[in-house]
């Protein structure tokens, strides 16, 4: 298995050309104004790198357990008895000899649990398993070390709609499946969970860390409308392969969890979440669900992640929060250097908790005094986002993008919003908003290379690029930008390069030619038949061009453009955001 995988990635450390080997032994975080707030404790995904390996450990047994409804379970290979069996009620204590132990757990019961104690790393091989306990969890794993879970065959756990999930002072039963360690997913059957009661209980829980190896299972997680999170890792979830379907229905609650981060490097995430906002208590506030949420950062070096929530206040990807910013002082930049991301959400603002397709940091304070934090670094990957109820993407911080594809479409608000600086530099990059600015930074936007179309059609005063020149800021665009934009440019801009007029065909493929290639060609939506374009060495536009292969959810191409019918380039008249009509919403009709 490859190094890098059980490693911190910085896309600032790649960036700079260091090994992608390099561990973050110091990450620091910055406000708005770029400025370092703090050091967040080195973060050590695994004690070390080849331990989530089951292959690198040696069980001193295999204690065979079948759960049966029709007598008690049977045990065999316990030469120790260091298994308690009442029922389809079973207990492993191996704490007096803390041996590793694989259990082999098969057989279906309607009315059973398999809890283990231990002080030494353990694990679970689900064979064939179906395992309710109406009570609580199915099974919970007490000890705080490393557990493996081996899933081969069809394995189904739950609990019932009535668990009370009563458990001793000293002892924590958060989930149908709950570890106070580790947990370390592998193998090429599937895993059931159905979380069905009413306390707010989970599905998959561990007040440690959750990873799912690169040769992980079929896992499918259901919480209900009174239940708790989908899969939740206290420390940190990482998701290395295998197939993850995480469904929750409660108000607050989240598909995927952490007060750490979350790292998704390979495999096929899929998230639906519709829980609403509620109020609380412990935080004496209201919160509305997430599909993904971190306190500290988000990560995504490959894979794919699919998010949908149709929740009030609802968001489909929270990361940093202020609670781990005020511990720690600093959260570290969320990051998306490969992989596939595509989010929906539909859900409006409630109680004063916005709905948003992906949120980066916090704001947080009173007054004119407030703290700004969380960076957003795209460099790699395809993310599309559409948002019908609130912003399409936030930073709170600084955003840059240097590579990639980003697509986002918001009907109501800002298509993307940076509290910070915006840079771009590579990439393509596409907005669309019906509601508000298409792109909006407080601070300086500088576009500076990379492939950037902006549609705002909701009118004057919002427009397509905004940036806070009212603060002292200005948008800036710079040698090597390949700029369209429908719906005005912030007034004052800076431009070193021309900004021409370009007719454009609507809902078709139109391109900028550098007198002598193509430079790329963009799909205007409905209703666009005009639009500000600036680009290197830029002489003249066309119209019904030809393309090969699209990018940024099918309305940028750079590749294989050939045809159309020329147009010239007028000089360009900041309209200051109010376009002579344009499409209603939704975007050009791009990936949906």
């Amino acid at each position: 298995m490859k190094k890098e995988v059980f490693l911190l990635l910085l896309p600032a450390v790649l960036a700079a050309g260091c090994s992608k080997d390099s561990i973050m032994e110091n990450g620091s975080g910055t406000n708005g104004s770029g400025s370092t707030t703090g050091t967040v404790p080195t973060v050590t995904p695994v004690e070390d790198e080849e331990d989530d390996n089951i292959e690198n450990t040696t069980f001193a047994r295999t204690i065979s357990i079948v759960f049966s409804n029709q007598g008690d379970a049977t045990v065999m290979g316990d030469e120790n008895g260091i298994v308690s069996v009442d029922g389809n009620k079973v207990t492993a204590n191996n704490s007096e000899f803390d041996e590793t132990v694989l259990y082999e757990l098969s057989g279906n019961s309607a009315n059973g649990y398999f809890k283990t104690y231990s002080g030494n790393r353990q694990a679970i091989y689900l064979n064939g398993l179906t395992l309710t306990n109406p009570d609580g969890a199915a099974i919970n794993n007490q000890g705080k070390k490393r557990l493996y879970v081996v899933v081969n065959g069809t394995n189904t756990l739950s609990d019932g709609s009535s668990a009370a999930y009563t458990a001793s002072d000293d002892e924590d039963m958060k989930a149908v499946f709950f570890s106070e360690g580790q947990l370390v997913f592998s193998g090429e059957g599937s895993l059931t969970v159905t979380a069905s009661n009413a306390q707010g209980k989970g599905g998959i829980t561990t007040d440690d860390y959750v990873h799912v190896m690169e040769n992980g299972p079929a896992i499918t997680v259901t919480a209900g409308s009174g239940a708790g999170h989908g899969l939740r890792g206290k420390d940190y979830v990482r998701i290395s392969g295998g197939t993850l379907d995480i469904s929750t229905k409660a108000a607050m609650k989240k598909g995927v969890n952490s007060d750490g981060y979350v790292f998704i490097e390979g495999g096929t995430t899929t998230v639906n979440v519709s829980g609403g906002v509620a109020y609380d208590s412990e935080d004496e506030e209201y919160t509305g669900s997430a599909g993904v949420k971190a306190d500290n950062f988000f990560g995504m070096t490959g894979g794919s992640l699919t998010v949908t929530n149709t929740g009030a206040g609802g968001k489909g990807i929270r990361a940093g929060s202020y609670d781990y910013y005020a511990e720690y002082g600093a959260i570290n930049d969320s990051y998306i250097t490969g992989g596939t991301i595509k989010v929906t959400t539909t859900g409006r603002e409630s109680n004063s908790v916005s709905a948003k397709g992906i949120k980066i940091g916090f704001k947080e304070g009173s007054g004119r005094s407030y703290v700004y934090a969380g960076n957003l670094l795209v460099s790699g990957g395809a993310t599309v986002v559409n948002c019908s109820g609130g912003e399409g993407l936030e930073a709170k911080g600084d955003m840059t993008v240097s590579g990639g594809e980003l697509y986002v479409s918001s009907s109501s608000d800002d298509a993307i919003n940076c509290q910070g600086e915006m840079n771009i530099t590579g990439g393509y990059v596409y907005a669309f908003s019906s509601g508000n600015d298409a792109m909006d930074s407080n601070g300086n936007m500088v576009l500076s290379g990379g492939y950037v179309f902006s549609v705002c059609t909701k009118g004057s005063p919002e427009v397509a690029l905004d940036a806070n020149t009212e603060g002292g800021y200005r948008l800036y665009i710079n040698s090597g930008a390949t700029v369209v934009a429908y719906g005005g440019l912030e007034s004052g801009y800076s431009a070193a390069q021309n900004v021409y007029s370009m007719s454009c065909s609507a809902g078709n493929w139109n391109g900028l030619w550098n007198g002598s290639a193509f430079i790329a060609a963009f799909k205007a939506p409905s209703g666009v038949s005009s639009v500000a374009v600036s680009a290197p060495s830029l002489s003249q536009g066309y119209t019904g061009v030809s393309v090969g292969e699209s990018l940024c959810g099918g309305v940028w191409a750079a590749d294989e453009i050939s045809g159309g019918s020329v147009v010239s380039l007028g000089t360009y008249t900041n309209q200051g955001g109010t376009p002579g009509g344009g499409p209603g919403g939704g975007g050009p009709g791009g990936w949906h």
